[in-house]
């Protein structure tokens, strides 16, 4: 019997996935449980259906992450931030500071944990940072941090 998975079943396979399984496994164990639905032709153009809007979502998403990807590479965003005389900051500029920056400075939106910063920025002047916008797609950023 081919049913559809609702849920991710270990050793069947993962939610959304059509299976093919024995009549008794289904009937009794999935089906009871709402672990799976049966393959009908209405549930397979469901199926496909969600597939399909799940992909256009994925490459709206890609397209969008690329376009910020060109526009962060024109741009750079400019912080203040005390320091002492050899050009070393007291603190450090860390990775909210420069989302909170590139939101109100450029009005891109970009969350905190997507910029590659582990120690987050200790001197005056510029830096690269890298920014993993959307699964595989990584853009720079010029911060440039200047003498409050």
């Amino acid at each position: 019997m081919q049913v559809i998975l609702k849920q991710d079943v270990k050793g069947q396979g993962k939610k959304g996935q059509m299976v093919n399984v024995s009549d008794g496994y289904a009937r009794n164990y999935l089906l009871p449980r709402g672990l799976a639905e049966v393959a009908s032709k209405t549930n397979i153009n469901v199926l496909k259906g969600k597939q399909e809007s799940l992909e256009y979502r994925k490459k709206k998403e890609l397209e969008e992450a690329l376009e910020i990807a060109e526009k962060m590479k024109e741009i750079k965003v400019v912080l203040k931030a005390k320091a002492g005389e050899n050009g070393k900051l007291f603190g450090s500029v860390t990775s909210k500071d420069v989302s909170e920056a590139l939101t109100n400075q450029h009005h891109i939106k970009i969350d905190k944990k997507k910029f590659v910063m582990p120690d987050g920025i200790k001197t005056l002047g510029t830096t690269e940072v890298d920014v993993k916008i959307y699964t595989e797609v990584t853009g720079k950023l010029r911060v440039v941090v200047e003498q409050a």
